[in-house]
């Protein structure tokens, strides 16, 4: 093994970068590997030296070595000289730097350093508290996983202990599920301090709200867990016993707030707590709400009025029997190429509906319909034969059968007429399809209605400003995917609220770094066909997976005299991980801390 340097011009002057590399044999003839760089060594005037070394004896006491390459003559009578053997200098120690590092730049750019030192570092501590809620928000964002794992497995093989300045051996479960309890309380401060935050970073107003609601399930009984209760699963266990978890964000995705609820409580029961929460934590104000269907009632949008506020809402499929004539009529505005919509005021009302419809809407419904037409009509035939062959004769269990086959198709079950008849042979089954509903029927399939309180807008405007729902939703899809919400291991409520509100620091994290993505779209160089660039703006999972190959590694020089020198370096970053650092605005160190009480380097006897 020996130093390689390598010569590059940059503005006009020579620079020369140097890395580690070893001859091995190859079918194709002996071949130089590189085993590590070590940047730019020369950087004074002076020609016989390429790097002075601060190194540090067990006493402390401090001297400057010279390190040179094997090609190089050292001066014969200069006593900072220090020999290295190449052949034995070796690599130690590597840890995921990368993803971890972009996390922590996050965590900065968002002052949350700042907001957790002020609430919890209010006493002294084997390790800060605020570094400790750093690293469960980071391990949200990068790798999320249960506090156990996170101390067995994640921490010891990420560049952290460096990062946050953590000694060896000071985090374990223990501590982490203290740091849950101690940074619980300042919930409400959290999201006031990130509500200023993205308004100062990236303008974020937080006039319009969406409002959405999701469940997680627990595993394991949480018999101590009163929230903790059975209800509609959105997670399709209905086994589990679950909680419910509301999120209000902007129409950008930014968190403006979240609550919990039991699992068994109703998404149209929340509307009132959430409105006096969100007086209570940032006064009346005139806000526009957007939510769905499954919100919506009378008492809600009468609560939003009484508070001056203005709503944008879906409502339930019954609602759209009220405009069958409207719908039925051709005079719809096409605001996309596969959108429709038509602005219905109602007359000496306060609200306006607009009826939408789309195409691709229209063709999954239709498929739906079609799916459980030949399921229903096909357990028709089947009742029918069972009377017409003798097999079934009381008629209480035909209007029984009958009746379960109803229930079970509830979607296309107007469209049908049945009836058990009396006839001369007994009694048979008459059923088919009304044929005064397929007109309807083709109408409202791909339709919705939207209801709103809000004035002097076009129905464009107005379908454009619902859609804005789907950050919502985007939300929740980051939460239980990218940021793995569920499940929850945790027993206790407390505990429970904590990994919540753990899940929201690492989703304001995310959305930060989504939100930095699309304001400079990181770019990657991808081939061109004819000269055209089909290359595609990073996600922020694809932005952490880019980068979590850097790592961070110690380079083992052994010398002449029985010392080895240790060097704490970071790989060299691709061009594709240069580019997107560079666009995030984010520089990484020279060298990381290992040995604080001394030195960035040191050298061990």
């Amino acid at each position: 093994m020996f130093l390689r340097p390598n010569h590059r011009s940059k503005d006009g002057k020579e620079h020369t970068y140097w890395s580690l590399v070893e001859t091995v044999r190859t079918a194709d003839g002996p071949r130089q590997k590189t085993l590590c760089y070590l940047g730019e060594l020369n950087s004074s005037a002076q020609a016989r030296w390429l790097r002075t070394i601060e190194v540090f004896n067990e006493r402390g006491e401090t001297q400057q070595l010279k390190l040179f390459p094997s090609h190089v003559e050292a001066p014969p009578d200069d006593p900072q000289v220090v020999r290295v053997l190449l052949n034995k200098v070796r690599l130690e120690r590597t840890r995921q730097f990368g993803a971890c590092y972009l996390g922590l730049e996050l965590w900065k750019r968002l002052e949350l350093d700042h907001f957790f030192e002020q609430a919890v570092d209010d006493e002294p501590a084997d390790v800060p508290w605020s570094r400790v809620a750093a690293l469960l928000a980071i391990n949200r964002l990068c790798a999320p996983d249960s506090e156990l794992a996170i101390e067995q497995r994640w921490y010891p093989s990420t560049a952290l202990d460096d990062l946050l300045a953590i000694e060896e051996g000071k985090i374990n479960d223990t501590r982490l599920y203290r740091c849950l309890d101690r940074i619980l309380p300042y919930k409400t401060k959290l999201e006031r301090h990130l509500k200023q935050r993205y308004g100062e970073l990236f303008g974020a107003e937080f006039d319009v709200l969406l409002y959405d609601l999701t469940s997680t399930y627990v595993e394991g009984a949480a018999e101590k867990n009163p929230m903790m209760r059975r209800g509609y699963s959105r997670d399709h266990r209905p086994d589990c016993e679950q909680m419910v978890i509301a999120l209000i964000v902007n129409h950008e995705g930014f968190p403006f707030s979240y609550e919990t609820f039991d699992g068994n409580r109703a998404d149209v029961s929340t509307m009132e707590t959430i409105l006096r929460m969100v007086e209570r934590k940032y006064g009346k104000a005139r806000r526009i709400w957007v939510f769905d269907r499954g919100i919506v009632s009378e008492e809600n949008l009468a609560a939003i009025r009484k508070r001056g506020g203005q709503y944008l809402v879906g409502t339930p499929r019954s609602q759209l029997k009220r405009f069958e004539t409207e719908l039925l009529k051709d005079d719809f505005q096409r605001v996309r190429p596969d959108v429709e919509v038509k602005q219905v005021p109602i007359p000496q009302g306060e609200e306006t509906y607009i009826l939408c419809r789309t195409s691709g809407r229209k063709e999954k419904e239709k498929a739906i319909r079609k799916r459980f037409s030949a399921s229903m009509e096909d357990s028709l035939r089947r009742l029918e034969k069972s009377i017409k062959t003798g097999r079934l004769k009381d008629r209480y269990k035909m209007e029984r059968r009958l009746g379960k086959i109803q229930a079970r198709h509830p979607q296309v079950n107007d469209l049908y007429e049945m009836a058990l008849r009396d006839t001369m042979e007994g009694v048979c089954l008459f059923w088919q399809m009304k044929e005064d509903r397929k007109t309807w029927r083709d109408a409202r399939e791909g339709a919705y209605l939207l209801r709103t309180n809000l004035q002097a807008e076009t129905a464009e405007a107005l379908w454009s400003k619902y859609m804005q729902l789907t950050e919502a939703e985007a939300s929740f899809r980051a939460l239980k995917n990218e940021l793995s919400i569920r499940p929850l291991f945790h027993q206790l409520e407390a505990r429970v609220k904590a990994h919540v509100m753990v899940a929201f620091l690492g989703y304001a994290l995310w959305v930060t770094l989504k939100h930095l993505l699309k304001r400079r779209p990181a770019i990657l160089p991808k081939p061109t066909v004819s000269g055209v660039d089909n290359a595609q703006p990073l996600s922020p999972m694809r932005a952490l997976a880019l980068l979590s190959t850097l790592q961070s590694a110690d380079i083992i020089l052994p010398t002449m005299d029985g010392h080895e020198i240790r060097l704490r370096r970071i790989t060299e970053p691709t061009a594709e991980q240069k580019s997107l650092l560079q666009q995030l605005g984010i520089s990484l160190p020279d060298h990381l801390e290992f040995n604080r009480k001394c030195s960035v380097d040191s050298a061990i006897a």
